[in-house]
This record gives structure tokens, sequence and C-alpha cells, in this order.
């Protein structure tokens, strides 16, 4: 076990946050934590670092546990590059590594016989024991692994201190997926990823060793990694088995049981009270009723359970339908400074489609939303009737020095306050946001507004950039129930999977500069790109006439053919090599840790040493490997 907790409670200026809270992290777990913003989550993940002490109830923590921990917007600042940052985790194997080749040198120096010979003969092994347990000389292996999941390939060399604050909270992560903690606690872990280093990252903590406690709004992260849901709702924790899509059905199982259970013995509390009133003054009866009267006194009640609180709801509709042809493009070029984002760029979309822009980060996905919504560039055209809608994930629109209810009043002047107030409270605004300033809201209640702005516009053709960041569990399934019953047109850029799965029935993808439309959902997009990462090799491409109008081969020319058929010929020539390589490196780990060559000094240098030549040589091959592919 590693932290458990019996009955705490804690709260601030005499006020309560959390009541009777229990549970036990136990290694290997993996925990989603969840709840509405406000509900104690942050100090929950306090109390288990030891940053904040129970009021009362116990806390437990394993002696000497190692937590790593990774809060939201949680970078560091340091002189160091990329690289040297993340081979300073490895200080202790690089010392050892040392320490191991200086006992060798004094070795070779001293005699046989010698006691002194004895002693460094044990230090030696004793080192060779724990490089070979830490896996000591891959450090640098693992350091590329993780960089290159997360993106940092290409700026092993740039200093910490010049990247941006997302930069920094990734980079951070990689720092604790090398450090390998026994508990490591997320915090909006998926923030700043893009797809691929979502996926990747998934692959990576599916394999971790140790426990994982993670706070976070996608669905489908919580899907594919956790088996139990921590729920915190109303200051109490609730414990479920399984993931997040199983959460929701167990959730609704126990709210209807206990509701169910509730109303049951408020039934039976009604017919024994009424009994109780109808027979306590008779002579003949009193006994009866006194003794139903002890019984109700004594009866252990029920609480009545509590509801989860109302989510938002948003509903969009619109005047008039426009033409089937609701959005063309025709070669778009879209730069940003001197990049090119995308060239010769052409995608259509007809009424009542939805579709996802989707890429990797710095693709182009929130600049060519933006450059559709300004329509000033001849390579876009809007079909006839169309009326554009469009929300901004930085809520540029909302004026931060007005309040709440001018903000929306001030655009629909014609309106009673009744309709825009109810507007807004349906989005999850209560009567006391009303007067406060824009600029005072949460990242959520922001984005509500912004929300409520959004439907008031009636819009036919709905575009919008990333509009699940700030919200909420409820309010995302929320804002996706309302998207999906829309039967207008919608274009959207999201990193939410779940919210994509839910909503997409067409994709366009931005990759090296292109656009390219994917016919199909989310699944069937992920199921196809799955399978082309899978084939090592290209397809042959088809015979084609020379008269033909596709006479335009993947190859243009002979040269090229032969260049790439001994291309490949290379990878899958390096692929047996590293595979031999590693199969060599295993067997010699093993055989290092058996008394017949622990014992014998001139077999055991002449293991280490190959395990020094297959490093090296591993090292040559992958980095061949990664410019061949």
């Amino acid at each position: 076990m590693l932290i458990s907790a019996d009955n705490v409670s804690f709260g601030f200026n005499g006020g309560s946050l959390l009541e009777g809270v229990s549970f036990a992290l136990n290694e290997g777990e993996r925990i989603g934590l969840i709840g509405g913003n406000g509900e104690g989550k942050t100090t929950l993940i306090r109390l288990m670092l030891s940053e904040l002490s129970p009021e009362s109830g116990t806390l437990f923590r394993k002696n000497g546990i190692r937590i790593g921990y990774l809060a939201q917007n949680g970078g560091y600042d340091s002189s160091n590059t990329v690289f040297e940052e993340m081979r300073e985790i490895f200080t202790a194997d690089i010392r050892a590594i040392e320490a191991l080749r200086e006992t060798e040198n004094k070795i070779a120096q001293t005699q046989e016989s010698s006691n002194e010979y004895r002693v460094l003969s044990a230090k030696y092994e004793a080192l060779n024991k724990q490089i070979a347990a830490r896996d000591s000389y891959n450090f640098e292996v693992r350091i590329r692994t993780v960089l290159n999941g997360m993106g940092f390939e290409k700026v092993y060399e740039q200093p910490i201190s010049t990247m941006s604050g997302g930069e920094k909270t990734r980079l951070k992560l990689c720092r604790l997926l090398l450090e390998e903690p026994e508990l490591l606690i997320l915090d909006e872990p998926t923030n700043h990823l893009d797809m691929k280093t979502l996926f990747w990252l998934e692959d990576y903590l599916s394999a971790f060793k140790g426990a994982i406690l993670t706070v976070s709004h996608d669905r489908y992260f919580l899907d594919r990694l956790v088996t139990q849901i921590y729920e915190l709702e109303n200051k109490k924790l609730s414990v479920f088995k399984g993931n997040y899509t199983k959460y929701k059905v167990l959730k609704a199982e126990k709210t209807a049981r206990l509701l169910k259970e509730y109303e049951k013995q408020q039934e039976e509390r009604a017919h024994m009270q009424e009994y109780v009133d109808r027979n306590l003054v008779r002579a003949s009866t009193t006994k009866m009723a006194q003794s139903r009267r002890l019984a109700l006194e004594k009866m252990e009640l029920v609480e009545k359970p509590s509801l989860p609180p109302t989510p938002p709801r948003f509903v969009f509709t619109y005047s008039e339908k426009p033409y089937e042809r609701v959005l063309e493009i025709q070669n778009l070029r879209l730069t940003a400074g001197e990049k090119t984002l995308l060239e010769n760029s052409s995608f259509t979309l007809m009424r009542g489609e939805k579709c996802a822009v989707i890429g990797d980060n710095g693709t182009g996905k929130s600049t060519l939303i933006k450059e559709i919504v300004k329509g000033k560039n001849a390579a876009i055209r809007f079909g006839r009737f169309v009326k554009v809608a469009c929300y901004d994930q930085e809520n540029a629109n909302l004026n931060p020095n007005e309040n709440v209810l001018s903000e929306l009043w001030g655009r629909h002047v014609t309106w009673e306050q009744t309709k825009v107030r109810n507007i807004l409270a349906q989005a999850g605004l209560i009567a006391e946001d009303m007067d406060k300033k824009v600029r005072m809201l949460s990242g959520g209640e922001r984005a509500k507004l912004a929300l409520a702005v959004f439907e008031c516009e009636n819009g036919n053709f709905l575009i919008l950039d990333e509009p699940t960041n700030h919200l909420d569990l409820p309010a995302r399934e929320s804002l996706e129930a309302a998207l999906k019953a829309f039967d207008g047109t919608l274009l959207f850029v999201s990193h939410d999977r779940y919210f994509i799965r839910a909503l997409a029935g067409k994709i366009l993808e931005l990759e090296n500069g292109k656009s390219t439309e994917f016919n199909g959902s989310y699944d069937e997009y992920t199921a196809y790109k799955q399978q082309l990462k899978k084939q090592v090799e290209h397809v042959p491409a088809p015979a084609i006439s020379k008269n033909s109008e596709q006479k335009e081969s993947y190859y243009r020319t002979k040269e090229e053919r032969a260049q790439d058929a001994k291309r490949r010929t290379r990878v899958k020539k390096i692929e047996e090599e590293i595979s031999l390589l590693e199969a060599e490196d295993a067997e010699i780990n093993e055989a290092l840790s058996t008394p017949e060559v622990t014992s014998n000094f001139p077999l055991l240098t002449e293991k280490c040493n190959r395990l020094e030549e297959i490093k090296t040589m591993l090292d040559r091959l992958y980095e061949e490997y990664e410019t061949l592919i």
C-alpha cells in the first residue's frame, strides 16, 4: 500500500471541503480523480503530498515513498539544455559506470593474490550488478525515447529558459517519466499535447511500472488508462471500479439504487406515522401505536442521495437553411510569418456535415479556422444563405470590463432581461455571477459565457476552436449532446478525442503542409492510420499506362525507385542487426549475475567490454535507422 486515508476531513477558514474521505491506493494501480471545479481535487492531492495535514482522520504514506507530481501548467526553469536536464536524472548511473571503469583499471594494476585485489573484485562485482539492475548503459536511449515521444526530438540543445510555458510543462512530464517514481500524480497531463503525442503517452503510461493517479477532463485518456475512478462530490469521495465509461454506468446505477432505498423508507415511515396518528388515542390500539412510534424513533434514516448538480444546457438553432454547398476552399495557401502552413489546400463542406480538423501542434489548425472566419481570402467561398457563428478558444470577443449580464444583453438589446438571465442560467452561470466583471470569471465560467453568446448568434454554420477547454466533464458532455442534436454544419478543432469521436463524420487532417479529407468517423480514421503505421514497406505502385491521366507514379524516376529499394533493404538489415545485438545484450546481462562469471575476473572484464561495444553499435544503428525512416 502506498497511501491510505481513513475518515479524513479538511477545510479552509472554518468551512468544510472534504468530509470522511477514505481510500487505499496500492502499488501499480491506475486511478482517475474526477469532480467539479472547487470540489477539492487539488486539496486531496496536497494532502497526499503532505503539503497539508488532515483536520481529522488519518492519512498514511508508505515510508520513503517516491512521488512524482505534475501540476497543471507546472513547468520549471533551468539554464540547462533539454538533453543536459534529462541527463542529470542519471547522474548516479553515470558515476557508477565511471567507478566501474576506474575499478577495472585498478584491478589490472594489482596482484591477483593480494587482499587489495579481492576488495577491488568485490567492488567491481557490486558495481556491475548495480549497473545491470538499473540498465545504466542504456540511459541515453531511454532519454531519447521519452524526449522523441513527447515531441522534443529536434530541440535537444535548446536552453529550457527559452521555451514556452506549455513546453516546460511537457518537459517536466518527461523528467517524471524518466525518474520512474513509485506514484505518479498527474494534473491534466494531456494539456498542450497533440494527437500523436497523446497516443504515445498513453502507450508509455500503460507500461509504466508504478502507480498513477491522474486528474483529467480527457475522457478518452481516462478510458484507455485508468482502472478505478475516485469521484469527489459534495465533500465525499466515492470509488468506482473500471474506466470512465464504466463509471458513468455504475454512478447512474448507484444513484438510482440509493434514491429507491430512500423513497421506500420514506413511504414506510409515512405509513407507520399515519398508523400512529390514527391509533394513538384509541385505548384498544394505543400499545401498538406506541410500539410503532418507538420503532420510528429508533429507525436509522437513509440519507437522501444528493443528485449531481444540473449541468449546463445549450441549444443551437438557426432560422434559415443554407444551400447544399456550405464551404468550398480551392488552392488555399496559408502562412504564419515566413512559415508555410498549407500549400494548394482544397476541400469542401456540405450542409449538415460535422468535420473535425486535426493535426500536430503547429500545423495551422487554429490559423485555418481564423482565416475561414475572416472570409476575405479569395480561395475561401461560402455558399448562399450561410450564416457563420464562431467560438474562439481565447474568448477574445468578450469585453473584460463588462459584467456577465450586460455582455450578452448588450448584443441583444431588444430582449427582455428575464430571457437573457434564463439563457445565462442554462449555461451554468448563477444569479450571483450576473454582476461579476468578465475579467473576474474563472476559465470555466468565461467559457460558459462565451458559449451562451455563441449560442445566441443562431448560425447555421458553427465553427469552433477548442470548445471544451476549461469545461468540466458535465459541461463537455452537455455541449457534446447539443452539437450532436444540431442539424446544421459543424467545423471544429479539438484535442478532446472523446468529443471528436462523438461528433465527427468527417476528418480534415493537416500534415506536412497538406490537408487530407477522410470521409468517416474518428474510429475509422484512427484504425486507418494504425494500419498505415504497421506497414513497414510501401505497397508497390500499380502498373499505369503511359498515356493515362494517372501516369504520375509514387516514384518519378528509375533512380528514385532504385534508391528507395536500397533504403528499404538497409532498414530491414538494421532491424535484424538491432534485434541480434539486443538479444546478445540481454544474454550478457543475465550471465553477469551468475557466480561463474562474477568469480572469473578476466571473463567478467570481457563481458563488460562486449556490453560497451554493443551499446556503441546500437547507438550508431539507432541513429542511422532514424535517418532512414
